[in-house]
């Protein structure tokens, strides 16, 4: 099993990671065993209703809403000061069964909810409605934080008051709030529209999955492995890093979480190995930020996508693959420049675990992730493929008895599937707040013309505009929550207006939605990081941006060439994509860290940036040119005489 958590990195997920800040044990006292009652509870629904068939959408959106919203009131406290707490007080356990009832409302009174459509809805129905959205609005400001929930406030109050608006292009004739409650409560377009009803699905099972995995020990063994295949080349401290940050991402799902969980083991070795702080810092955090768009599981947000795309998971999940390997690939090129930049060499080879020995003895532990993408791949929903992953990885969890759990270990991974799913069920009830004003205002159009109107007809601009969007949204939302509202306000302007696949369009806003957490001022993953190298945190923050700056140049990428997400590919224009597209990031990344074959001037930096960037754009001119100008400096860089001969691995 994992290594439990050291003061230092709790403390850490507790500074940088809102959904870590939580009651313990002993304040949770006698509510303990509610909490995990709950928890076991709301697992055992899921996984219940994924092997013999979900309940009507309204109810089985209520059952996860409901029970989530209980737990979330008696694990996380109303405010965070820094003395110790004691118990639960009495008024969360109220808005605990309040918030609970307000949910489960939709169930007991089904019939009635259903005619009060057509009927009207008694002030009895509004009080509850309205009750529910305040309690979503607290619940998701205690786990996610107050960003969302301004949004979701400032919508509510557009959607109240939009004819005060002065502008013709915002404003509109305003609802009363007896419209706006019920609409928001108990319609399918508000709180229990379609973001939540993909978590009630789909989302939890798979939360669920990556706790399951992770007590079987197999982020220690992805660890391992990565430091076996990749340690003994130039700074392959580094390198690892990246590979088994990329491997337990694409399971946890959190960029901060992994970042101090995988960070706790890596930055150590990759300061030992002569990285900076920083830079140790920065790998760590560009990497565990990326685990969200890695298949075959990516993060929560990428099942929302497929109900907004109109595909199935299995198409995300290979339209995603190239942008993710470009996405490492580039992370590994920046270290790979950086290393030879600073002279840092291979880890000696009885610093090394066999990877021979590992495939033999802990091989079994990467049977879960085949299963999940195999049925996935011939056809299986996600949902049933979620199911049956889940069942591998507890007969994994049996083979050996370090990683086997009693029945009290069992219950506990049930209580922690349930704790770590609370977070994204409130963002994505908050998230949906939005998208129903969105759609009961007509906001979604009128902020399409307003991007179409300032960029004047212009597609980069209108990219540049909606990264800049995304990116500051990302900076206080969720990724999940992030998504919802960029796919229901940006994308529409970019499909309708330029004909851009929705696929890529899609993939746009999910990429610079997530690189918010290592991108300055706000860049989280990254401090977290910077904690654990006692590095500087803003520093460590702009490292990461060159680190990953291939996160950057993507999604541009696959917009203006589409086969890069399997958009119509063809066999020769897929391969020249890739191509070009890896040696634009290699162009960059070169450019950013001062570094090709040898350290570079800074007219050498110009020319690789200005190379990299003509190689994305998919024109056989440019890209020639591109490939021209990049061949001529390396050219140059290895006739000049300060030539440093490659760093050989460390002797043992």
């Amino acid at each position: 099993m994992d290594k439990k958590k050291t003061p230092d990195e709790a403390s850490l997920l507790e500074k940088y990671d809102r959904e870590s800040q939580i009651r313990s044990p002993l304040q949770l006292g006698k509510w303990a065993w509610l909490i995990t009652l709950m928890g076991v509870s709301l697992t055992c629904f899921h996984l219940y209703t994924a092997y013999f068939g979900t309940l009507p959408s309204q109810q089985q959106g209520a059952v996860h809403l409901g029970m989530a919203l209980g737990m979330i009131f008696i694990l996380f406290p109303a405010t965070r000061g820094t003395g110790p707490r004691h118990g639960v007080p009495w008024y969360d356990i109220v808005l605990a069964f309040a918030a609970t009832f307000a949910a489960y409302y939709k169930i007991i009174f089904y019939e009635e909810v259903l005619r009060a459509r057509i009927t009207g809805y008694s002030t009895f129905d509004l009080t509850i409605a309205v009750l529910g959205v305040l309690f979503v609005l607290e619940a998701t400001r205690r786990t996610v934080g107050m960003p969302i929930v301004i949004m979701a406030t400032l919508a509510i109050l557009y959607a109240l008051f939009g004819n005060l608006i002065p502008s013709p292009l915002l404003s509109h004739p305003g609802f009363a709030l007896e419209q706006i409650s019920p609409y928001l409560w108990f319609r399918e377009s508000g709180v229990f529209g379609t973001p939540l009803q993909i978590s009630a699905r789909f989302i939890f099972l798979f939360l669920f999955f990556g706790v399951v995995l992770m007590h079987t020990g197999v982020g220690r063994f992805f660890n391992d492995l990565a430091f076996a295949a990749t340690g003994r080349f130039t700074g392959g401290a580094g390198k690892a890093a990246v590979m088994a940050s990329s491997l337990q991402g694409m399971i946890s799902g959190s960029s901060i979480g992994n970042t101090v969980a995988s960070g706790s083991f890596t930055i150590p070795m990759m300061k030992n190995a002569r990285f900076q702080p920083e830079v140790a810092g920065a790998i760590e955090a560009s990497a565990s930020t990326g685990g969200q768009i890695m298949p075959p599981l990516m993060g929560a947000a990428a099942f929302i996508m497929v109900e907004y795309v109109g595909v199935s998971y299995r198409e995300i999940m290979f339209a995603a693959l190239i942008p993710a390997i470009l996405y490492f690939t580039g992370i590994f090129i920046g270290v790979h420049f950086e290393a030879k930049r600073h002279r840092i060499l291979g880890l000696p080879k009885d610093q090394l675990p066999s990877k021979r020995k590992l495939l033999l003895e802990k091989g079994y532990m990467l049977l879960p992730l085949l299963v999940i993408v195999t049925t996935i791949s011939i056809g299986f929903t996600a949902q049933r493929a979620a199911l049956l992953g889940i069942a591998c990885a507890f007969a994994v969890s049996l083979v050996r008895k370090e990683t086997r759990p009693t029945l009290k270990g069992v219950l506990n991974i049930f209580e922690q599937g349930a704790r770590v799913a609370l977070p994204v069920i409130a963002a994505v009830a908050c998230a949906g707040i939005i998208a129903g004003v969105v759609g009961m205002t007509g906001m979604g159009a009128k902020f399409a013309a307003g991007i179409i109107s300032l960029a004047d007809g212009v597609l980069i601009l209108a990219l540049l505009f909606t990264m800049v969007a995304c990116i500051v949204l990302g900076m206080g939302l969720p990724t999940t929550a992030n998504y919802v509202v960029t796919a229901t306000i940006a994308a529409p302007a970019l499909i309708n207006e330029f004909g851009l696949p929705p696929m890529a369009v899609h993939l746009f806003v999910f990429y610079f939605g997530i690189i918010a957490d290592i991108t300055p001022p706000v860049c989280l993953a990254a401090f977290a990081g910077a904690g654990i190298a006692q590095a500087n945190p803003m520093k460590t923050g702009f490292t990461a941006v060159k680190l990953a700056i291939g996160a950057f140049i993507i999604p541009y990428a696959f917009i203006y060439n589409p086969m890069l997400v399997l958009v119509d590919p063809t066999p020769l224009g897929l391969i020249s994509a890739l191509a070009f597209s890896l040696l634009g990031i290699m162009g960059v990344s070169s450019a950013l860290l001062g570094y090709f074959i040898r350290d570079s001037h800074v007219w050498e930096r110009l020319v690789l940036l200005a190379a990299g960037l003509a190689m994305v754009v998919p024109e056989l001119m440019t890209s020639g040119l591109g490939l021209i100008a990049m061949a001529a400096i390396g050219w140059w860089q290895s006739r000049r005489k300060d030539a440093f001969q490659d760093a050989q691995p460390l002797a043992s």
